[in-house]
């Protein structure tokens, strides 16, 4: 036998552990071959959720829309639209809405024995598209064997009706329909969607992102693109402190220090003592706080002095990176150094401007990126609540098993941001570690270092270096998931001319709709033409302003999910998701969403428009599939194992 073959003979007496016989060999065969002529699962992308945890976790349980389409399949004309919207706000939220009815329904066993006959209903169809091993799996502990008998169809029963009205009853007569809603109801959320696509930016602004990752961890099926907002609290979990800064400053910025300290448990009492006294009797006027609803006031001019204190610090740790850095090629970022305190200006691209704050006590002009021995002990403090912050690192941890900077699945490519390119649409390089990236190597080559600034604790010096390319992946000019020349947060704060807060986006945006480019990027990452889409987050779709999600016939497809209350009025809805099934691809808008208590009481449902991508003439099977593929390569390994067994090159146990 020549070198290959022996080592094939090796795995096939491996697999043959596995199925030691003719019979369990041919029985996983068939099995297999019945998969691949299912109808491919229904995968649902989300993105930009940006801590809006009550809007998310409604797209997740209404699957964009996907229980009500199958309500509607079910049903047809036969229910009123009332009554579907009532069961699929059961559906989204069967404990909430069970307390309701039982205050207010007269005739309740009336009322479970309807809604249990039409849960069956749903939950037999959305049930049909999975073989019943995966079904069962599915299945609540409880009431496993009682809904297997309810959504199987019985051939041998000739009075199929009385049989399941039968079960309906007892399950009444004995006080657990409550229950067995409930069960129901999960398993068809669970059911109508099989795989989540997180396309990025899942913190920041928002006041949950922590109730997200939680509710992520419990998902069945899930993988994350991080976007820029994911990739700076990475990097602070990390325990670096201009990532960590930053973090600071947003939630200060946007009132969601909560977040940190309820969320998290990361104690921010050193900052704002520090903040209390250092900024005591300083003007913190620029340092406005952009809070919502359930902000409290009566702290905001504490968060005023935190928010300017931590701007400071994270200016001066920004600045220690960059000079470190040469290669990032940011030193137009160095912007404490060209303050002139006499003339209260800065210069800026070599032109003056007028500051309108250079109240900064704890600046010196000699030496601005020096943190003082106050910032110094405020900042070693806060970074090792973040490395000992048990919540946060299991969710990075997750963050990291489950995610990368892309993903290419089912022929789509998803990634956050953009590949950069300049005006010509050549890819961009960008300088790591001494050589230049570009295209997919420049994707690939951040996500490593990613990594090592997480894992790398046997070599601190490389650990370092990997978390300061994480904050440059976060605010570097040529990195894919930020996509603008600058970040320009300085100038914001302090100068009132609009054209220097302007940050220029990568002539990738301005190239979607030129299918030559578009080909270039799926060609770099080994995709197919004609059959592949790339699906992108990170920039609102300003819809009223007339622009379309839909980018070049359908090949790209932009859906930032527009969930941060904060770019609501500039975009005009809340946002896009997409949904990809058996039938092709949809997506849907999205209007802004009041609350749950509002979607539970009002049976407000918050998906509005679809608009079908693409349709398949032909059902997509599961044989179509990343899937399908390696189930066919099953296949072929298990029919060598056969032909061995029937060869006698390996024995029958």
């Amino acid at each position: 036998m020549n070198e290959m073959n022996e080592l094939e003979l090796k795995y096939l007496k491996t697999l043959a552990n596995q199925y030691p016989n003719i019979a369990a060999a041919s029985t996983e065969i068939i099995n297999l071959q019945a998969i691949l002529n299912l109808p491919k699962g229904t995968e649902h992308f989300l993105t930009d959720i940006h801590g809006e945890y009550e809007q998310f976790n409604h797209v997740l349980k209404n699957g964009s829309g996907a229980v009500r389409r199958k309500i509607d399949e079910v049903f047809g004309n036969t229910l009123s639209s009332r009554d579907k919207k009532s069961l699929a706000t059961l559906i989204y939220y069967p404990q909430e809405k069970l307390d309701i009815v039982l205050q207010e329904e007269d005739n309740i066993e009336d009322w479970y024995k309807i809604t249990l006959h039409r849960l069956v209903q749903v939950t037999k169809t959305v049930a049909s598209k999975y073989t019943r091993s995966k079904v069962r799996k599915a299945l609540p502990k409880d009431f496993a064997y009682i809904i297997e008998e309810l959504i199987t169809e019985k051939a041998e029963v000739s009075d199929k009706e009385g049989y399941y009205n039968e079960i309906i009853h007892t399950i009444i007569r004995i006080g657990r329909a409550p229950d067995f809603i409930i069960a129901l109801s999960n398993l068809i959320q669970r059911l109508v969607v099989d795989h989540l696509h997180i396309v990025g930016d899942i913190y920041d602004r928002g006041p949950g992102p922590h109730v997200i990752m939680d509710t992520l961890m419990n998902y069945h099926s899930v993988d994350i693109q991080w976007g820029n907002h994911d990739i700076v609290w990475m990097g602070a979990a990390c325990g670096h402190l201009p990532c960590i800064a930053t973090v600071l400053r947003i939630a200060a910025r946007y009132g969601s220090l909560d977040t940190l300290e309820d969320g998290y448990g990361i104690n921010l009492i050193p900052l704002a003592t520090f903040a209390l006294e250092t900024y005591k009797d300083v003007n913190c006027d620029t340092f406005a706080i952009k809070y919502n609803t359930d902000y409290n006031t009566k702290d905001l001019s504490l968060d005023m002095k935190i928010h300017k204190a931590i701007a400071i610090i994270q200016f001066k740790l920004e600045g220690q990176v960059i000079k470190k850095h040469p290669e990032f090629e940011m030193d137009d970022r160095l912007l404490l150094d060209k303050i002139d305190y006499e003339k209260k200006t800065v210069l800026v691209y070599g032109q003056e401007y007028e500051m309108s704050d250079v109240d900064f006590p704890t600046v010196d002009p000699a030496d601005p990126y020096n943190l003082t021995p106050d910032e110094e002990q405020v900042m070693a403090r806060i970074q090792q609540a973040f490395l000992k912050c048990e919540k946060l690192q299991k969710h990075v941890k997750f963050l990291y098993s489950n995610g990368g900077l892309y993903k290419i699945h089912n022929s789509n490519l998803l990634y956050h941001g953009c590949v950069p390119v300049d005006e010509n649409g050549e890819f961009k390089s960008a300088n790591v570690d001494g050589k230049r990236y570009k295209g997919k190597a420049l994707y690939d080559i951040l996500d490593n270092y990613a990594r090592k600034g997480y894992y790398a604790k046997n070599d601190p010096i490389e650990m370092r270096r990997a978390q300061d390319l994480i904050w440059y992946t976060w605010a570097g000019p040529n990195s894919p998931v930020f996509g603008k020349d600058k970040m320009a947060t300085f100038e914001r704060y302090f100068l009132k001319e609009k054209e220097t807060h302007k940050e220029v986006k990568n002539s990738y945006y301005s190239l979607l709709d030129n299918e030559e480019i578009l080909n270039k990027i799926l060609l770099e990452f080994g995709l197919d033409t004609e059959k592949s889409h790339i699906i992108n987050g990170h920039v609102p779709v300003e819809l009223k302003k007339g622009e379309s999600p839909i980018k070049c016939d359908g090949k790209l497809l932009i859906i930032d999910g527009g969930f941060s209350k904060a770019y609501q009025s500039k975009t005009g809805i809340a946002g896009y998701t997409l949904i990809a099934n058996s039938h092709g691809m949809r997506l849907v808008a999205h209007e802004p969403f009041e609350s749950t208590e509002s979607a539970i009481l009002h049976e407000s449902d918050i998906f509005s428009d679809t608009t079908i991508v693409e349709t398949s003439f032909e059902r997509i099977l599961v044989a179509d599939t990343d899937i399908g593929r390696e189930l066919k390569e099953s296949i072929k390994q298990l029919e060598l194992l056969l032909q061995a067994y029937r060869d006698g090159i390996i024995i029958e146990k």
